[in-house]
């Protein structure tokens, strides 16, 4: 397999492993919010982190993508 080929498989495996976090803490966000108690501070950093993911999420997606000479 040629090294780009790898580079981009584990590309791919490391944006599918980011989805997995960025669901679970779509869920954690979704539960946190609906407890009438909740932890403010708590839901701001799952939110925090949750954007942190999708940023991750792109710039990797970025790299899959060819370079364009316009």
């Amino acid at each position: 397999m040629p090294v780009i080929a790898e580079a981009s498989e584990e590309i791919r495996q490391r944006i599918s492993e980011l989805g997995l976090e960025h669901r679970d803490l779509d869920r954690a966000i979704e539960a946190l919010a609906l407890n009438p108690v909740h932890d403010e501070l708590q839901l701001q950093r799952l939110k925090k982190r949750k954007l942190l993911i999708k940023d991750q999420m792109a710039q990797l997606e970025s790299k899959l993508l060819p370079d364009i000479i316009a």
